[in-house]
């Protein structure tokens, strides 16, 4: 049993839904990401996504895009992203680290060089936004072959026809993007979502975290009620952006409030 199959085991036995966290690397700077990383460990997070930045994030909203440039700009690369996820590693043995990002950082230098990095820092599953199953014929094979969880994404408007081949060789956990549209301030609304996580279970016995647009608590305490996972990411990144090299106890902090959400998702219901 890997680290992501344990940890949502962990919480479906605790009554509620994993918090699953999302910071962009190298944000505010590469030396930066440690504290940040830690904080969200010590707010709570179950899960861990950490971006991995990229000139052309067609997927993500203002917050996260200024973030890309703000690592990029301080000199954040593929290969201080697998230092960062191997320093973290060696602080947290038993947290989920999932890597998020475009094709292109993950296939320049070959799907299995990129799928063996992954292995050898410890992180558990990858988020490949712009590689659409239909077209995986490399990236997912290598990730599958050195033991690295493939994490597919449905929307909105992944119909019963399609969602088979979203399936097809995802594992750890499906991440329901609820919005038809980037990270950031839209919110789906509650009866979409919990009609959206009701069709993708009958289809999967994969916890299915939703994702895009979870900024507050009373929202993320909504959506763990119906699914396994609940997503925040752009509202950590603001806070990151907002404080900069200070930003890990105002991280902690507001993760604490997410996860104590969750503990009590019984209210929401």
């Amino acid at each position: 049993m890997n680290r992501l199959t344990s940890t949502f085991a962990r919480t479906r036995s605790e009554g509620r839904a994993a918090l699953v966290t999302f910071v962009t690397g190298g944000d505010p700077t590469p030396a930066d990401t440690a504290s940040v990383l830690d904080a969200l460990v010590a707010g709570g997070a179950d899960v861990i996504e950490l971006g991995m930045p990229f000139t052309d994030p067609m997927a993500d909203g203002q917050a996260i895009q200024s973030a890309n440039l703000r690592a990029l700009g301080a000199g954040i690369s593929t290969a201080k992203i697998f230092e960062i996820a191997a320093a973290f590693r060696a602080r947290h043995p038993e947290t989920p680290l999932v890597l998020m990002g475009y094709a292109n950082p993950m296939t320049v230098r070959g799907a299995d060089w990129f799928a063996a990095e992954c292995a050898k820092a410890g992180v558990d599953g990858v988020i490949c936004v712009d590689i659409p199953p239909e077209e995986d014929a490399e990236l997912g094979p290598a990730l599958r072959g050195a033991g690295v969880s493939l994490i597919r994404l449905a929307t909105p408007t992944t119909d019963a026809a399609r969602l088979p081949a979203v399936l097809e060789g995802a594992s750890g956990f499906l991440y329901y993007v609820s919005v038809a549209g980037i990270t950031g301030l839209q919110q789906a609304a509650q009866t979409s979502i919990e009609y959206a996580v009701a069709k993708l279970k009958a289809a999967t016995d994969l916890p299915v975290a939703v994702g895009f647009g979870v900024r507050t608590p009373e929202q993320a305490a909504a959506i763990g009620v119906v699914a396994e996972g609940v997503v925040v990411g752009s509202a950590i990144v603001e806070l990151v952006g907002k404080h900069g090299a200070q930003a890990a106890g105002p991280v902690r902090d507001f993760v604490a409030t997410l996860r104590a959400a969750l503990n009590q998702k019984e209210k929401a219901a």
